[in-house]
């Protein structure tokens, strides 16, 4: 089926996000995990501190008997042990005792409190506690951060340094997370060569190798690049080869909306093409449909079109494929001048912001690869308006925001 009439890109968004993705899960060890999704719920299996512990360098003993006691009246103790961290007392203290300890060591039996070393004074076996202490003084309780089947995390979580911590701390040292999806990219085009210096005729660099390549990887997900030209039976084998081993698959250029395009042409002989073309700018000449049950993102071949097309339609897919479901944000921002724009058709414009102000730039065209590196955000004028006045409030999404 060939599709032309222009889609609005709410609908071509909502029909990308019906089609069902595959996510896998694996198994991979505490070191590996940093940046990846969590795809189960962690339980502790321990408590943390598995004991009670000193939470300072001092001295353990009955907080009873510094109880009145001052630098001017200090408690006098006798030291009965001397303890590191990674090791254990054997002494149960009893009235008037003291074991010297490092922070992180257990408390020792009959110990309710630690003294900083800061307010004690030591002479061989004796000691003077120069403060009064409170049952519970300095001492990390069994269980104070977490205690034996706590739920810890969530599925769905990414993980971030500190939750590394809490899943080690509870007794893990591999975690289930979702796969990163694997995607094959196919750029196409006759006139398409890698960067040289010497290029010549109707030649034109293949700047969307790298753009694609960046764009997928900062979903976390996984790209394999391959170039052909402009050949049904070329593209259709590297259809077949990419998704037989690849869960999505995105091509640039041969999506004009027009027949005859060599992409869509071959995605609607083998699978299904379930849209053609949406009311979009920069960005109309965009396609998508299912191959053998897998998605596949047709791209137009102008650098800038492909990356608008990228963030609007592809980028929040790779990251559901991993589990990842935060939507882009939108912030509030003041135009700087006018924008005009046309009803029934989405802009994305580029733009500068600073601050509470956001200025569109001049520079125009879906070729103009200088207007994505000169802006940080993106204006959307949504389908319903014709445009913005200068000093009005309007949509913007900031290019870091779309980071994952």
């Amino acid at each position: 089926m060939f599709l032309s009439e222009l889609m609005p890109a709410r609908d071509a968004l909502s029909i990308i996000k019906s089609v069902p993705l595959k996510l896998d899960v694996e198994e991979i060890p505490l070191d590996d995990a940093h940046r990846r999704v969590l795809a189960e719920d962690v339980k502790s299996l321990l408590s943390s501190p598995p004991f009670d512990k000193s939470a300072m360098d001092g001295y353990a003993l009955r907080a009873e008997d510094s109880f009145g006691h001052s630098q001017t009246n200090p408690a006098h103790l006798k030291i009965k042990d001397r303890i590191g961290a990674g090791q254990m007392s054997n002494v149960t203290l009893k009235n008037g005792e003291a074991v010297k300890i490092a922070t992180g060591a257990p408390i020792p039996e009959g110990a309710d409190a630690v003294v900083m070393e800061e307010y004690t004074i030591e002479d061989g076996n004796n000691l003077e506690v120069e403060m009064s202490l409170t049952p519970g003084e300095n001492v990390s309780p069994i269980g104070e951060d977490i205690v034996v089947g706590d739920l810890v995390l969530r599925a769905g979580q990414l993980l971030r340094p500190q939750d590394l911590a809490i899943i080690a701390s509870s007794g893990y040292d591999e975690v289930k997370v979702f796969k990163k999806p694997k995607i094959g990219v196919i750029t196409t085009g006759n006139e398409l060569v890698m960067p040289n210096p010497d290029i010549s005729g109707a030649e034109v660099i293949n700047s969307n190798h790298y753009t694609v390549k960046a764009l997928v990887e900062a979903t976390m997900a996984c790209p394999t690049l391959v170039h052909r030209v402009d050949n049904a039976e070329i593209v259709e084998e590297e259809f077949e080869r990419m998704l037989a081993t690849h869960d999505a698959l995105i091509t640039t250029g041969g999506t004009a909306i027009s027949k005859g395009d060599v992409v869509v042409d071959v995605a609607d002989k083998i699978g299904e093409v379930l849209i053609h073309g949406v009311a979009l700018r920069p960005g109309k000449p965009f396609a998508f449909g299912k191959v053998h049950d897998k998605p596949v993102f047709m791209l137009s071949g102008y650098p800038v079109a492909a990356m608008v097309q990228f963030d609007v339609f592809i980028r929040q897919q790779l990251k559901r494929m991993q589990g990842i479901n935060t939507c882009p944000k939108t912030v509030k921002k003041t135009a700087a001048r006018k924008i005009a724009s046309t009803l029934g058709r989405t802009d994305y414009i580029r733009a500068v912001t600073d601050g509470e102000m956001v200025k569109p730039l001049k520079i125009k065209g879906s070729g103009i690869i200088r207007s994505m590196v000169e802006s940080n955000c993106y204006i959307i004028i949504e389908e319903n308006l014709e445009g913005v006045e200068a000093g009005e409030e309007c949509e913007v999404i900031l290019y870091d925001s779309l980071q994952v």
